[in-house]
């Protein structure tokens, strides 16, 4: 059996299926502790859901879709420090968050939501700075979310269908589940609010890439693995494994067998639907939640002079829009329950335009436009869909799981994808320690 691995990478190797942001997590982890490890891809990119790339109708480079990233994401902060480009991110002055209601009449048309600094949120209690149309007691009654059980929805746990709700828990559901309250898992959402919004403005204030997000997170970890010595393999799809006495003793990738030795392992880090033609055994819940972004080129750069980089919106199809130089893009959360897949293209750009011009307070039309939809954006983050998850141990010994669909506790997000990898690594590494995760984020920080 032919192993297909230059001499110095022979013995006490680790195999990473998948060079998502999952797989450069884990690489980079094991990397970092002297690990030998391979890397298969069967793209001819890293990156996976993550990617930048010139469009040509736009002649600019944009990402394939926005993710909001937040200071408290301590997963991205330690991916950074390792992979070198803790500058690769840069940070908004204070966690605002400009929202505006097109369905709206009247001075509440446009507001923003300012978190204050530590946990005691002020903002909450003065009129002046509330959405339009809640009282003190609305939000906090976001407590329920921590008091949801296992398949409790947003819905189910939160019962005011008031102007909160509205302006705050369906908006968020929606951008951070990619689904609707009423199928969206608290216990995702409580999760997140636990770790950012509820501490106050520190670890809440979004982060933008001004390269993209290219630049940002893939390029510089595959030029850091690359530096390691690590085997960088594209274009190579895994096909199979083969298994005896409770361990996997090789890969195959349809062009040669990869022999796995009693001191390697393998770290598979594919999305569900992928990883359960590998593994059918693995019950994983569904990937085919949808995400739409939709990118616009805007004739006079000037006009955007005054605009947020971020602005929620309600009363919308859109739900979030991003601006970058001068281009804009809009995301659509939830894409495949709106019916706006149906729609040609071009109904669908003209629809979208129609929202950010008016939000951003933009005349005529764009210079261009692109449509870019990620049919398998995110796995099923309802309470089913939840239970599903698959752990990081597998019934191989020598076989571990990483990926934002498995049992992180957090929704399918770039800082899930990264933890799993790190988690993933840990175990990998158990005998001679884990990642350094404090060290990292001091370093991060610094």
């Amino acid at each position: 059996m032919a192993d297909g691995l230059s001499p110095e990478l022979r013995g006490g190797v680790t195999h990473v299926v998948g060079a998502g942001m999952a797989g450069l997590s884990a690489a980079l982890c094991l990397a970092e502790a002297g690990r030998r490890v391979v890397v298969w891809e069967s793209a001819g990119h890293a990156g996976g859901r993550v990617r930048s790339f010139h469009d040509a109708a736009l002649d600019r480079l944009i990402d394939n879709g926005s993710h909001l990233i937040l200071t408290g994401n301590h997963g991205v902060q330690r991916f950074l420090a390792r992979a070198g480009s803790s500058d690769g991110l840069v940070a908004a002055a204070e966690a605002s968050f400009p929202m505006v209601d097109l369905a709206a009449q009247g001075p509440g048309q446009r507001f923003t939501i300012r978190l204050d600094p530590g946990r005691l949120q002020r903002w909450i209690f003065d009129p002046a700075r509330r959405i339009p149309g809640t009282g003190p007691l609305d939000l906090l009654g976001g407590w329920r979310l921590a008091l949801a059980r296992p398949g409790t929805t947003v819905a189910e746990a939160i019962r005011d269908r008031g102007p909160a709700w509205r302006g705050f828990w369906e908006p968020l559901t929606l951008g951070i589940l990619n689904t609707t309250p009423e199928k969206g898992a608290a216990q995702l959402l409580w999760r997140v609010m636990a770790e950012t919004f509820l501490k106050g403005a520190g670890p809440s204030r979004p982060m933008f890439a001004p390269a993209g997000l290219g630049a940002a997170l893939v390029e510089p970890a595959v030029r850091t693995l690359i530096r390691h010595g690590v085997d960088l393999r594209l274009n190579t799809r895994i096909k199979g494994i083969e298994r005896a006495d409770g361990r996997a003793i090789a890969i195959a990738t349809g062009q040669e067998t990869v022999a796995i030795g009693a001191e390697d392992s393998v770290i598979i880090a594919l999305p569900p639907s992928r990883l359960t033609r590998l593994m059918p055994e693995i019950d994983a819940p569904a990937d085919d939640a949808a995400i739409l972004n939709a990118h616009f080129r805007v004739a006079d750069r000037a006009a955007l002079e005054h605009a947020a980089p971020l602005t929620g919106l309600l009363g919308t199809l859109g739900q979030w829009i991003f601006v970058r130089e001068d281009v804009v893009s809009v995301t659509v959360s939830a894409a495949h329950e709106t019916g706006i897949l149906d729609l040609p293209r071009g109904e669908t750009a003209a629809r979208l335009w129609r929202e950010v011009a008016a939000a951003l307070r933009l005349e005529g039309e764009p210079v261009a436009s692109r449509i870019i939809v990620e049919k398998r954006a995110t796995f099923d983050q309802s309470p089913s869909g939840v239970a599903r998850r698959p752990a990081l141990v597998t019934s191989m010994a020598n076989v571990h799981l990483a990926g934002d669909a498995t049992q992180t506790g957090l929704p399918a997000t770039i800082e899930g994808a990264m933890r799993s990898g790190e988690a993933a690594a840990s175990v990998v590494l158990s005998r001679d320690g884990k990642c350094d995760a404090k060290r990292r984020v001091t370093t991060a920080r610094a």
